[in-house]
């Protein structure tokens, strides 16, 4: 997928180096073309690392795609430079009354946090609530997920006994949906996480269904308003090395971690650790973007609210 970026974005040139084609701003303005326009709303520490992960695997899709990267303006990162941020991000007051076929807001170290505690929780309330106005389809990621999930449906997460950590395998509930086509019956996909959400809670609400789940797990893909929210509580965009350097990290800092689940080749951490999720995460933001590309308006001021009772609910979806 040509995926377009600022020319000089340092991912740009790794995502070349892996043969994955990155058009940038000189050759896209010679095509006369609406591109898909993503946010995505970078919330992890180690910035372009993440924007790495996600362009990887948003790259497998054949229409242009402008990528707009988001950061907070109520808090200043602190492990990505200044520089590199000020360069190639921009805050919510500039991008506020743009319109977006897509955004993707992803984890954040902080969920052992009260939401209201997190210092800049006003500032994703404000973001929560402009995406159901001037975003098509929203894609939460693990925090993201549990954030979006509480205040969007009230669902509350908690502490889990001790970190859930590794290659899980999940099965698929409902096939038919867009974002499970082409999927097998059972996929695997990474989580780090030290909270879960609450199942029943998701189960009760007439707004939600689970596309996919895990028995160490619970629900992992969860879908609302026709597919317009998706919220994945694990990390199907990480590289084969991401776990391994959590887990490294943990071990330096003393926290005495267990070793990451179905992760390395017996249980060896000396060892490269086993990539069993790519082609699951490749089938999954490639279903995203169709859905988008066939669902959103061309003109992008013309997307529909969201609004609960313009929805059919997910019980008369299944059937």
């Amino acid at each position: 997928m040509p995926i377009l970026v600022q020319n000089d974005l340092p991912a740009k040139k790794i995502l070349e180096g892996e043969n994955i084609f990155v058009m940038d701003e000189r050759r896209a303005h010679t095509q006369e073309i609406r591109p898909l326009n993503i946010c995505i709303l970078n919330l992890m520490p180690l910035k372009e690392a993440t924007e790495l992960d996600l362009l990887r695997v948003l790259s497998n899709f054949p229409i242009q795609t402008q990528i707009t990267l988001m950061k907070t303006e109520t808090w200043e990162a602190k492990h990505t430079k200044a520089s590199h941020l000020n360069k190639f991000y921009e805050t919510f007051s500039d991008l506020k009354d743009q319109y977006f076929d897509g955004l993707i807001i992803t984890g954040a170290p902080i969920e052992k946090m009260d939401f209201e505690a997190v210092q800049y929780w006003p500032e994703m309330v404000e973001i929560f609530e402009w995406s159901k106005t001037h975003v098509f389809t929203t894609m939460h990621l693990c925090w993201g997920a549990q954030a979006g999930l509480y205040y969007h449906h009230g669902v509350e997460k908690y502490m889990l006994p001790k970190k859930l950590s590794g290659v899980y395998r999940h099965r698929v509930v409902h096939r038919k949906k867009m974002l499970m086509r082409g999927m097998d019956d059972y996929f695997y996909m990474p989580h780090s996480r030290y909270t879960g959400i609450d199942e029943k809670a998701v189960a009760d609400n007439p707004e939600l269904y689970v596309c996919a789940e895990g028995d160490e797990v619970g629900p992992t893909v969860i879908l609302a308003y026709s597919s317009r929210q998706i919220f994945i509580t694990g990390h199907s965009e990480y590289d084969r090395m991401e776990l391994d350097a959590e887990y490294k990290r943990d071990v330096a800092r003393g926290e005495h971690p267990d070793l990451p689940v179905n992760y390395y080749p017996n249980d060896d951490p000396s060892k490269e650790p086993m990539l069993l999720w790519r082609a699951t995460s490749n089938c999954l933001y490639t279903n995203w973007l169709n859905f988008m590309y066939q669902e959103t308006p061309y003109d992008l001021t013309q997307i529909a609210p969201i609004e609960a009772d313009s929805y059919t609910c997910c019980a008369d979806e299944q059937k």
